[in-house]
């Protein structure tokens, strides 16, 4: 779609607004009360009125003007599937630590996709830059209110932030929050955290300066920087260690205290996967104030071990058909799913192990479940005939599809290893799988 075409109809309600108008799918929606219609945003917006002129272009070319008088929460009944935001808007940062600069070649086209869209991060949670933000695009996201925003900030130093990002237009990232703070903007931010670059006395300055704009900026989460194998002639950075990670952890839970006592908010939160690999405890639900940050990685944790706890008070004694299950974790999920293993171990009839699944497709200093490929599982898996099922975290899919991140499918894993494959989103669905119903196992092989 070209800008200045409006928005292409793809779908109209029967019985709606746009039905009773004579409006079709194939038409185009291009303005509304004499405002050209941009995307989902815009018709989101302009159609809150409760007098509309809206402009129709119809497939032949013929305009129309169509009147409508409606209530201000009435919708008229339109869809636009995949043109509703049109073209998508590219990153232009070469960031030191972008995960898609260090994705290997030959993989799905949509790996390899950098957006930095304001309308997405609005609309999807998608993280932004703010870099390739005009003055009119600031204005517009405080006319409509295009709130909350979530903001990759790394660091509010110009200089460094700058070279971090490997944008020029990067420092000026405090002037920007400042103007979306004013216009009442909230915002949820993160740092992505690289040894020796822009943590110390950097994360300490960045805290600080974003904290300053409570209650607008809602939120910080600190997550470790991500490096695989695919990192030639890139910036030379470093990982965590796990004395850094605990140094790292301990000093969140000082900013915290001070931030509650500030403004009665924690405000800055680390990663699950920093409580992982220092090996300190993953903190009390009532810690995360809400989990304002939980697709970041910031919480889920948590979440799985209350959840956890919930399921274990369902558990039965004994199955009446013994079985054999593994279960299928990165390096870091060893250590939240050992004492499931062994909670469902007393469960006579059950036999539960674990399998770590190393990194090899990204590398081994890659251990977060969510980046386990199926290439992987089936290079690492012995499967013998004992076993009865595999269960693995449905972090490892693609959220729309059940595919991992090489290509391969759950049904090919499953097809390949000849065993039944479950995939399951959480302890509720993995004691549904085990305990109460196998059969609800997503693929099943015999």
């Amino acid at each position: 779609m070209k800008r200045g075409q409006g928005l292409k109809i793809h779908m109209v309600d029967a019985g709606s607004i746009a039905a009773e108008l004579g409006v079709v799918p194939g038409d185009r929606l291009t303005a509304i009360n004499g405002s050209p219609v941009r995307d989902l945003i815009d018709y989101r917006y302009f159609i809150a009125d409760e007098i509309l002129n809206i402009d129709i272009t119809k497939e032949n070319g013929e305009k129309w003007v169509l009147e409508v008088e409606k209530d201000p929460d009435e919708n008229l009944g339109l869809g636009f599937g995949a043109d509703g935001f049109g073209p998508v808007i590219k990153c232009a940062n070469k960031c030191f630590f972008c995960f898609v600069d260090q994705m290997p070649p030959g993989m799905r086209k949509t790996l390899y996709v950098k957006d930095d869209d304001y309308r997405l991060s609005f609309w999807n949670g998608n993280f932004i830059t703010l870099t390739n933000l005009s003055k009119n695009t600031l204005e517009r996201i405080a006319r409509q209110r295009l709130s909350p925003l979530y903001i990759s900030v790394h660091t509010t130093n110009p200089g460094l932030r700058e070279k971090m990002l490997g944008n020029p237009r990067a420092g000026s990232i405090m002037e920007q929050l400042g103007f979306l703070a004013e216009a009442g903007i909230e915002m949820h931010t993160q740092v992505v955290l690289c040894p020796d670059l822009n943590d110390g006395v950097e994360l300490e300055k960045t805290a600080w300066d974003l904290a300053s704009l409570w209650p607008a900026v809602r939120s910080l989460a600190v997550v470790p920087v991500g490096l695989t194998r695919f990192r030639d002639n890139l910036y030379p950075l470093k990982v965590f260690t796990p004395g850094k990670a605990r140094s790292l952890v301990h000093w969140i839970h000082g900013r915290q205290e001070k931030n509650i006592t500030r403004c009665g908010h924690p405000f800055i939160f680390a990663s699950d996967e920093f409580y992982l690999l220092a090996g300190e405890p993953v903190p009390v639900a009532e810690k995360y104030d809400g989990f304002p940050q939980l697709e970041n990685g910031v919480g889920l944790t948590r979440l799985f071990i209350d959840e956890w706890a919930s399921a274990t008070g369902g558990l039965p004694n004994m199955v009446e058909q013994q079985q054999k299950i593994v279960l299928v974790t990165g390096v870091l999920g060893y250590k939240i799913l050992e004492p499931v293993a062994a909670r469902l171990n007393e469960i006579v009839g059950l036999e539960v192990v674990i399998k770590v699944i190393e990194n090899d497709f990204f590398g081994r200093q890659v251990t977060a479940t969510g980046l386990v490929t199926g290439g992987d599982i089936l290079a690492q898996m012995a499967i013998d005939n004992s076993v009865d099922l595999l269960v693995l975290p449905t972090i490892m899919l693609r959220m729309d599809q059940q595919v991992f991140l090489d290509g391969i499918t759950l049904l090919e894993l499953a097809e390949r290893l000849k065993i039944a494959v479950a995939a399951v989103s959480g302890p509720g669905q993995l004691v549904d799988v085990i305990v109460n119903n196998p059969a609800k196992a997503e693929a099943l092989i015999d």
